[in-house]
């Protein structure tokens, strides 16, 4: 007779036979969820559904709503798209996953793609869901796997592994494909039952999938803007021979990284400098120039220093903060769990905002507040304000490119930018680096210097930030006038040294414990980089210290 173990599950104790796999356990509660099951959670460790269940254990299973098990389905699905694209198309069919867009993923392709080819590859992918191949971890040798590759000819991950010290690594089976990623996989081909492609271009096309933030998938939108600057960075990353982390470390250990820096911080400074010139020369009417940005996007260098710029072309510009007209904490609204929201349009007294910026730039004196963020109340000035001739006000917060602000001011008077924090580098062809983990990066380590906070802190909070972005700020983007990219291309390196000792102090009982060792994993690859060589004027000094800006 077989023996049994005792586990709970999903709250519910139960005996088992030993030897029992999590997917055998999992099928008993399938209707629970919307989507399909992609792991088992035990205390903070995530496993996957081929692993056996083990006695005393508490499981709970997440399906792609969870943040974990959503990078896994994203990452199977890539797999998913490269093995069809193989299978459809011949064994050197490849293709190269670039950076989101329209809460989808860019992705392009070595062969001319059209909307017929791309029906075809999708259709092959969804005949390979209905026969729930296996996905199936492998423990290889490093030597071997580079050996893999070269005859695949997938010289990216050739590269990326020569850069990798271990013996062995981890390869993902699916057929006779293998792919490496960080983290875990989903344990078939099964649960990929979510998911869309939109033929973009003759090169690639986008894929598209449920979030953590939206169950449906919606139709593709294209924002042009994004993703002609996304196209720009990837030119200049071509020209400058970094488009992976293997090219970057290759700088690095050639002893050259300082002239990337050198480089990407001239470009960067010069690139504001246009838009300031653009301005004084092409926008004459500006009175009212707004600046906003996710999280960690570099808004307070990026305006101090647009500031500076614009002053060199003859204009005095004063700066106006958004967050001095929030309602004083006892009229603020709450949220769904009654907490305090600042996020939302409605902490800020609008009506108050844009009478006090229309009577500046018609001439007239205002006393401007300030909000005390200690007490929760706004304190009206004693002094009056005036906007001089030469004078444009420049205005910060994270609904200065809202329509529902300033409406009753001619669009002329008004110029808005837009930080875009945008990732070109990835670490291969199919591994992406996520914008949102830079910007996660940075507050980490900029949260600890300047607050005080450990990591844990950090990460507590970051599902409540990420949910205000994408209420009050993506759906805004496309009003801007002018985007700025604000990521570096070398940061990472940089970032690596400050923020991987924070990232270990998470402790493994944590619930963001997993979620910090997916950042350390994609930081592993990169080599360290010195920050002597970045200016005082950085925008990464905003986070690293050392900024001339204060």
């Amino acid at each position: 007779m077989i023996g049994e173990i005792e586990v709970k599950v999903m709250g519910e104790t139960k005996k088992i036979p030993i030897g029992s796999t999590y997917q055998e356990l999992s099928g008993e509660y399938v209707d629970l969820f919307k989507f399909p099951i992609i792991f088992a959670k035990v205390g903070n460790s995530y496993k996957e559904l081929s692993e056996n269940v083990q006695n005393k254990e508490e499981v709970e299973f997440v399906d792609l709503k969870d943040f974990i098990a959503n990078k896994a389905y994203v990452n199977g699905l890539i797999h998913l798209i490269s093995y069809a694209s193989e299978r459809t198309f011949g064994p050197y069919s490849k293709i190269y996953v670039m950076h989101s867009i329209d809460k989808g993923l860019y992705i392009t392709t070595n062969y001319e793609l059209t909307s017929k080819r791309l029906d075809q590859l999708k259709e092959k992918m969804m005949d390979l869901v209905e026969q729930n191949i296996s996905i199936t971890k492998c423990r290889v040798l490093r030597e071997e796997a580079i050996e893999y590759y070269k005859n695949k000819k997938d010289f990216s991950k050739v590269n990326l592994l020569k850069y990798n010290t271990h013996r062995h690594v981890t390869l993902y089976k699916m057929g006779n494909n293998y792919d490496y990623f960080f983290g875990l996989m989903p344990s078939s081909t099964s649960v990929f039952k979510s998911f869309d492609l939109h033929y973009l271009n003759n090169k690639g096309f986008v894929l598209l999938f449920p979030t953590v933030y939206k169950d449906e998938i919606k139709p593709y939108e294209h924002h042009p803007m994004i993703f002609d600057m996304f196209s720009e960075y990837n030119k200049w990353a071509k020209i400058m021979k970094i488009g992976r982390v293997p090219d970057l470390n290759k700088f690095v250990s050639n002893g050259r990284a300082d002239d990337i820096i050198r480089i990407e911080e001239v470009l960067q400074s010069n690139r504001l400098l246009m838009l300031a010139r653009d301005i004084v020369m092409n926008r004459k009417e500006t009175k009212v120039i707004l600046m906003a940005g996710p999280s960690s996007s570099g808004k307070t260098t990026t305006c101090k220093k647009f500031s500076m710029y614009l002053r060199a072309f003859g204009l005095e510009p004063r700066e106006l903060s958004m967050d001095d007209y929030f309602f004083n904490r006892e009229n603020t609204p709450k949220d769904a769990n009654g907490e305090y929201d600042f996020e939302c349009l409605e902490a800020v007294d609008v009506k108050s905002f844009d009478k006090d910026v229309k009577d500046l730039i018609s001439g007239k004196g205002v006393k401007l507040p300030t909000f005390n963020f200690i007490t929760g109340e706004r304190v009206s000035g004693t002094e009056e304000t005036f906007l001089g001739e030469n004078e444009v006000l420049i205005i910060e917060g994270i609904h200065a490119l809202s329509d529902k602000i300033l409406t009753s001011i001619d669009k002329k008077k008004k110029f808005r930018i837009y930080l875009a924090p945008l990732a070109v580098l990835t670490v291969d062809s199919h591994n992406r680096i996520p914008t949102t983990d830079i910007r996660l990066l940075r507050r980490i380590v900029r949260d600890n210097r300047t607050r005080g906070y450990n990591a844990e802190n950090t990460l507590s909070m970051w599902r409540k930030v990420r949910l205000g972005e994408e209420k009050h700020i993506f759906p805004n983007q496309d009003s801007a006038d002018a985007i700025i990219n604000t990521t570096m291309i070398y940061e990472l390196g940089v970032l690596k040294a400050y923020a991987e000792p924070l990232l270990f102090s998470v402790p493994s009982d944590s619930p963001n414990y997993k979620y910090a060792t997916r950042l350390i994993n994609m930081l592993k690859p990169f080599l360290p980089i010195t920050s002597d060589a970045i200016p005082d004027d950085s925008i990464l000094r905003e986070f690293i210290g050392g900024s001339c800006y204060k």
